[in-house]
């Protein structure tokens, strides 16, 4: 039977780092849960695996998305499902459990959780009509054709109100038809990683300079030479600072303070996303027996699984 490992938390806290290690153990794969590794060319700033470390285990879920496409959560799901339920090849013969690794609790969610999610593909055209007439009259509509889901979104929440009512008119029926979740049968172990705030900020600031060195700047650089520079993945956190020291609107310092700011923002925000799921098993990360630890909890999920 397929077993998941899922390794979460907040950025920075080595998640990447401890999956390989464990990996590399158990002889299994690494399935990126990451909306942005999931597109190609932007590396550095996503902390993207590195060549060597995909040669020690292979990776997948990463580089499968052109910089001017979309990926929905929905198409990440039908992916790692498709991976899950016919996992890839590994050097054990043992069939060991898949590593799914990330911070982007959406697409954990998606999985571990077993969403229903609309594939529905963003409508371009029909957004823009939609929201020419304004929130005030796209929550009345909502109101009319989909009640329940207007119950659970605010009237001033433009983007799920456009979400709904773009699936309504594509699909012709609610979403609150369309949505909820479908378990896996398949036994899960989740744990998350996680320090005190101090302790995360200073691995943020180090892991900030680390990509400066590992040269972002001209990452970003080459990417808005080669794309439109208004790209929306230009615009996430750490492309958007550093394309502002290259507008010559900061200076680099100045860039490397902000990346560091929104980075702890960003690491809060998942914090809090993470701690209201109570099946995520915690562990610190700096603790300097992590390693010994999780695997020890690894050994018990296995043989508690294969009996």
């Amino acid at each position: 039977m397929t077993k998941l490992i899922v390794i979460c938390g907040a950025t920075a806290t080595g998640k990447s780092g401890l999956a390989l290690a464990l990996a590399m153990r158990l002889g299994s794969v690494i399935l990126s849960a990451d909306s942005r590794q999931v597109y190609r060319e932007f590396d550095i700033g996503t902390a993207k695996p590195t060549v060597a470390e995909q040669k020690l285990v292979p990776h997948y879920l990463i580089d499968i998305c052109a910089p001017t496409d979309t990926m929905t959560v929905a198409d990440y799901q039908l992916q790692a499902q498709a991976l899950i339920n016919s996992p890839p090849s590994s050097s054990s013969p043992s069939s060991p459990p898949l590593l799914l690794v990330g911070g982007t609790g959406l697409y954990i969610r998606s999985i571990v959780r077993g969403m229903k999610i609309p594939r529905v593909a963003p409508q371009t055209e029909l957004r823009s009509q939609l929201e020419s007439l304004g929130q005030l009259q796209l929550y009345a509509m909502l109101q009319q054709v989909d009640p329940a889901a207007a119950q659970k979104i605010h009237g001033n929440d433009l983007v799920r109100t456009l979400r709904a009512l773009e699936v309504f008119y594509v699909t012709g029926y609610p979403i609150s038809e369309q949505q909820g979740e479908n378990p896996p049968n398949y036994p899960i172990l989740q744990i998350g990683l996680d320090c005190d705030v101090e302790k995360l900020d200073a691995r943020i600031q180090q892991r900030t300079e680390q990509m400066i060195a590992n040269g972002l700047v001209k990452e970003v650089e080459n990417l808005c030479q080669k794309y439109d520079a208004d790209l929306s993945l230009l615009n996430t956190l750490g492309y958007q600072e550093i394309k502002q020291y290259l507008a010559g609107d900061i200076s680099l310092d100045e860039a490397k303070e902000l990346i560091v700011l929104h980075t702890r923002q960003f690491a809060k925000r998942q914090r809090t996303w993470f701690r209201g799921y109570p099946q995520i098993e915690w562990f610190d990360a700096n603790d300097p027996d992590l390693l010994e630890n999780v695997w020890q909890r690894i050994n018990e999920f296995i043989s508690c699984t294969s009996s």
